[in-house]
């Protein structure tokens, strides 16, 4: 069995549908660690999405046991993406704000671009690469490390974490461009789910104990987003976006991402958004429009 092939249009189509998912989740996470620990927090979305997904599996069909060669990435977007990134940034969270831990978390570019060249052959053009200076300036406007007290070791601790979520995830989009699917990313999604929340549960027990939970309609609703939304809706679509479009155009284009999610946090969270936000968006979208939609000089052939 082969994969399924993606044309580009609906790869597009999906990361959209990508940015507009994880641009809230950031908000809805951020909210959720008003009742739990960033563990559970990021544990207890895991769950229904692989429920969800097996239902869906199992009623169309599509519920099969992986091949040998597909099982190397079950784990690097099982542990890289939904451990390691979801469980750093929840950490990070604690010792940030919403909009800030989003721009750090969205300095993947910086290291998928370079990765991309050297480990895939996506050799960026001129456009591309001034698309990235572009859109990095504007997410180091929204950062204005200057302004931060770097002397407090929780400031220290939540931008390290974060800035580590972000490497893990620019692995793991490199490696999803790189590797030969044998499988559907649809039928792969829950073993990843299931992985990492045997991964995430352990860690949680370890690491916080067993916490005592106020559920409440809200607490409901923000981790009813993130199962759906957030983890079984977005990373289906992750995984098929990064099977129709080049790494470095990914990753660029997921700097919308912060955007979406500053706007978020403006509505939902009442985080300020003044001038230099304003202007630090424009240049990210100017930045998207220029890298995205510029051609890469690929020296490898696509995976099949």
């Amino acid at each position: 069995m082969s994969a399924d092939k993606l044309s580009k249009r609906t790869a597009i189509s999906l990361l959209v549908v990508v940015i507009l998912a994880w641009g809230g989740t950031w908000v809805v996470n951020k909210a959720a660690l008003q009742y739990l620990p960033p563990i559970w927090a990021s544990f207890l979305r895991l769950p229904p999405a692989f429920l969800l997904l097996s239902v869906l599996c199992i009623a169309s069909g599509r519920m099969v046991v992986p091949v040998k060669a597909d099982i190397p990435v079950i784990f690097t977007v099982g542990w890289l993406h939904m451990v390691g990134f979801s469980v750093l940034v929840s950490v990070g969270m604690q010792y940030l704000p919403a909009g800030r831990s989003i721009v750090l978390g969205y300095t993947t570019p910086l290291w998928v671009v370079p990765a991309a060249w050297l480990f895939l052959g996506e050799k960026p053009g001129p456009r591309r690469w001034l698309g990235l200076v572009i859109g990095m300036a504007g997410l180091t406007l929204i950062l204005q490390p200057a302004s931060m007290d770097w002397s407090n070791p929780d400031t220290l601790l939540g931008h390290a974490v974060i800035l580590l979520a972000a490497l893990m995830w620019a692995i793991c989009i490199v490696y999803g461009r790189a590797h030969r699917f044998v499988t559907p990313t649809f039928e792969l999604l829950p073993w990843q789910l299931l992985l990492a929340g045997f991964t995430q549960l352990a860690l949680a027990l370890i690491i916080e104990g067993v916490p005592e939970i106020n559920w409440t309609l809200e607490l409901v609703l923000l981790l009813g987003y993130g199962s759906v939304i957030g983890t079984a809706l977005a990373y289906w679509a992750m995984n098929a976006v990064n099977r129709g479009l080049p790494a470095s155009t990914t990753s660029i284009a997921l700097l919308a991402v912060p955007v979406v999610g500053l706007l978020s946090s403006k509505i939902f969270l009442s985080e300020p958004v003044d001038a230099t936000l304003m202007i630090a968006t424009a240049l990210i979208i100017f930045g998207i429009a220029i890298g995205a939609t510029s051609p890469v000089n690929a020296t490898r052939k696509n995976s099949k």
